[in-house]
């Protein structure tokens, strides 16, 4: 005890420098090793753990490169079974580049460039799989709840959707309002899987090879470009059923007599609207609508590529007539006039190639039609999804992004739809009367239990939510707006 107190009395002095120095440095070694131990180990677990995430990704990542190499693979036999010479060589899981025999005649001259038509072609399978399959979600018509939940929606993009305005935006909301109201429904008129089969039918003088007008016509829905006349003189090659058609601008002039005779085909201009066109739309008595989705200011090229968007937005499968896709053509023609510049076509017939065999259209032509068409050869729809879903995770785990959000990951923007605007359609006042009493808003005023169940049941799938593009073929930049479940769903 003695010796204790004397200790702790000896403690509490004031020390002298040299002991001061000998029991402090005892003292402050026990509490610095003991934190050095503590980082040493939060060091190794760190490095552990960093270590074994490391792992999970890389594991992650080769069980997807495996998915999409077989995936590749499927590509390629379908490919070389009905790409009619084409070939298909792999770079790895996702790159693959498309072929011409030798000897293919490439008489395309790009004056731009000084090249003729190259014969092979890069393309990037992950990208376009993740893209085209994203198209069977999405609304690709302009809406008023498009334009109320996209940032600066009526005061900058409605601007770009009118010509001649005047101004580069909507200041007068008002004014902008006037010229869209003819042509923009409150909330999307047409639905994914609203149809089973659709035919896209393009304007190639191949046409006039097969008689495949009552094929043509047999599709659930039909959809025309451009100024491509329906008549007598062409049905037995293109058909006379008329449900959509999708024009550019110019073709957007002489509407009304695109339209004589059909007061039910849907109108859907590729670019922009103007006062010209709204004279001629109060007076007609179809539905007509602009097409949401595309880049603007580029011109009336890719009309059949964003034929192909609209129907795989409303339909479960595509079958494309009339885009010029069989060996041998050095120009590309139409069935009703004069060839027409303006399209390349070794790239196009790779590229269409490409999109039958991700399962995104099929591909009607005079030789295929002297071939067995069971489309046996394609990838089936439980590959396609695994390659999608290999596809998706895969980008995302590269980016270093969560695999979370599920349907809705690449939402950018979030808005509700108004219920104020239920019921609302478009139109204006000063209407014709032969307008105003047609059924001009039938598909604006159909209700979901009317709809096709496949319809019913992926509207309760996306939770009510409708998917719209910013612009252009951008994956990660959508739209998204929700509807309110009804009881009906």
């Amino acid at each position: 005890m003695v010796g204790g107190e004397g200790r702790m009395r000896h403690h509490h002095r004031a020390p002298s420098s040299s002991s001061s120095s000998g029991s402090n440095g005892g003292r402050l070694a026990v509490p610095h090793l003991a934190c050095a131990a503590a980082f040493l180990c939060l060091f190794v677990f760190a490095t552990q753990s960093s270590f074994f995430a490391g792992d999970q990704s890389s594991d992650l990542d080769g069980r997807e490169v495996r998915v999409l190499s077989g995936f590749q693979s499927s590509v390629q036999q379908c490919v070389a079974k009905r790409g009619l010479g084409l070939s298909a060589h792999i770079i790895d899981h996702c790159n693959l580049v498309l072929k011409f025999p030798k000897g293919t005649n490439s008489t395309w001259y790009n004056a731009q460039f000084k090249i003729f038509e190259p014969l092979e072609y890069k393309y990037d399978v992950c990208e376009a799989i993740l893209l085209w399959e994203q198209y069977r979600n999405m609304t690709t018509v302009l809406t008023r709840e498009y334009l109320d939940a996209r940032p600066d929606g009526w005061l900058e993009y409605a601007a770009k959707r009118i010509a001649q305005l005047g101004v580069d935006k909507c200041y007068n909301r008002t004014l902008c309002e006037e010229h869209l109201n003819m042509i923009l429904p409150s909330n999307p008129p047409f639905h994914p899987r609203q149809f089973h089969r659709c035919a896209v039918v393009g304007n190639s003088g191949d046409l006039l090879k097969t008689e495949f007008g009552e094929e043509i016509d047999s599709h659930d829905a039909v959809i025309r470009e451009n100024e491509a006349p329906v008549n007598e003189k062409y049905a037995k090659y293109v058909g006379m059923k008329r449900d959509f058609r999708l024009v550019v601008r110019g073709g957007a002039r002489n509407m009304i007599a695109i339209l004589n005779g059909s007061d039910d085909e849907v109108l859907i201009i590729k670019s922009v609207t103007h006062r010209d066109f709204n004279a001629m739309i109060k007076k007609v008595p179809n539905p007509v609508y602009l097409f949401q989705g595309i880049v603007l200011r580029r011109g009336a090229k890719g009309t059949g590529m964003k034929s192909i968007e609209l129907a795989l937005s409303m339909c479960d499968i595509v079958d494309i007539y009339g885009f010029t896709v069989d060996p041998g053509y050095t120009e590309w023609t139409r069935y009703f006039s004069e060839p027409k510049k303006g399209h390349n076509p070794l790239q196009g017939r790779a590229y269409y190639q490409l999109l039958e065999c991700l399962g995104v259209i099929r591909i009607h032509s005079p030789m295929r039609a002297k071939m067995k068409q069971d489309w046996s050869d394609v990838p089936n729809r439980d590959l396609i999804r695994s390659a999608h879903a290999a596809a998706l995770r895969l980008k995302k785990s590269q980016a270093g992004q969560s695999g979370g959000q599920g349907q809705f990951g690449s939402c950018k923007v979030w808005g509700n739809a108004d219920p104020k605007n239920n019921g609302r359609v478009s139109g204006s006042s000063d209407m014709s009367d032969l307008r105003k009493y047609s059924n001009y808003s039938k598909w604006e005023l159909m209700p979901l239990e009317k709809l096709r169940k496949e319809a019913r049941d992926h509207f309760i799938h996306m939770e009510g939510v409708s998917l719209y593009k910013m612009d252009g073929n951008k994956l990660d930049d959508l739209v998204c707006v929700r509807h309110a479940l009804r009881s009906e769903a």
